[in-house]
């Protein structure tokens, strides 16, 4: 089967800033990506450029095979974008009515509000909605025309843990169907919680690839966290993080760090040793920022 996104050698930048620097990206059909990096890292603009908004100074950006600026191949593609405007006096049914004409064979309008947790909403004017029901009404127009593949960039912002795990749910669903996902989030428990293959972005350009563990496993990394009033220099150990007398460092080698931390004499109570987390690879692979 054609990949649904292909992208080979892409630059993109915006005047004197690089956005994109060479970047090689194609997702298979069915598999639900998790692009993270920090602000500034380009996945706004990868995901504008796989959508058909903007166009790609070097390089080839492939959608279903064919040029995402092309309406034809975008007929099975849904997406979110960071912001949404929706039109304040229009109803919620009005809205989705609107995006399903679009395509072939949309999904009903009560369906697709139920699914995203919007019942009894249809009629609402949309700017009578709360933020979180706006959200998540823009995410649920993605999925309104049965696509193949949905793009989802930070899809879960100003929602609260309930909006969270409706749209959870929703994804889990549509890529148990055999959808395909792309999506790009600050949260990294969205990631680990539904990712299969996370794509580290920074500057411009892939700095990791791979699956959940093996991008946790590329700082080759533990996390050590510990209570004391004070802790003597010790070799091999940066400090992450001190609130009060909790500290929180990041180690190559625990079990040395561990030796040192006993044999210094310190008093210390509530050691705790861990591997990397998801959030501890992403900031040594983009250099600390968030």
């Amino acid at each position: 089967m054609t990949p649904p996104v292909v992208l080979t050698d892409v630059h993109r930048s915006y005047g004197s800033t690089v956005a994109l620097d060479g970047v090689d990206l194609t997702l298979e059909p069915g598999s639900l990506t998790g692009l993270l990096g920090p602000n500034g890292a380009g996945k706004s603009t990868l995901v504008n450029l796989v959508a058909g908004l903007r166009r790609a100074d070097a390089g080839t950006v492939r959608l279903f095979g064919g040029d995402p600026t092309v309406a034809v191949h975008r007929v099975a593609l849904g997406t979110t974008p960071q912001q949404t405007g929706l039109p304040e006096t229009l109803r919620v049914g009005e809205i989705v009515r609107f995006v399903a004409a679009h395509f072939p064979e949309p999904v009903p309008t009560g369906e697709l509000l139920g699914r995203f947790g919007l019942d009894g909403l249809e009629r609402r004017q949309a700017g009578g909605l709360s933020g979180g029901q706006q959200r998540r009404l823009a995410v649920a127009l993605a999925f309104v025309g049965r696509p193949r593949l949905v793009l989802l960039d930070e899809p879960t912002t100003g929602l609260d843990v309930e909006g969270r795990r409706a749209l959870w749910d929703a994804v889990r669903e549509f890529h148990a169907g055999g959808g395909t996902v792309l999506l790009t989030t600050h949260y990294l428990d969205e990631i680990e919680t539904l990712a299969e293959r996370v794509v580290v972005l920074a500057r411009g350009r892939v700095r990791a690839d791979g699956d959940v563990g093996s991008v946790r496993g590329a700082v080759r990394r533990s996390r050590v966290t510990v209570r004391a009033a004070e802790l003597p220099p010790l070799a091999g150990a940066e400090v992450a993080a001190r609130d009060g007398d909790r500290w929180t460092l990041h180690t190559s080698d625990a079990d040395q760090l561990v030796r040192d931390l006993v044999h210094s004499g310190v008093p210390f109570r509530d050691l705790g040793v861990a591997a990397a987390s998801l959030e501890d690879a992403f900031l040594s692979l983009t250099g600390g920022t968030s």
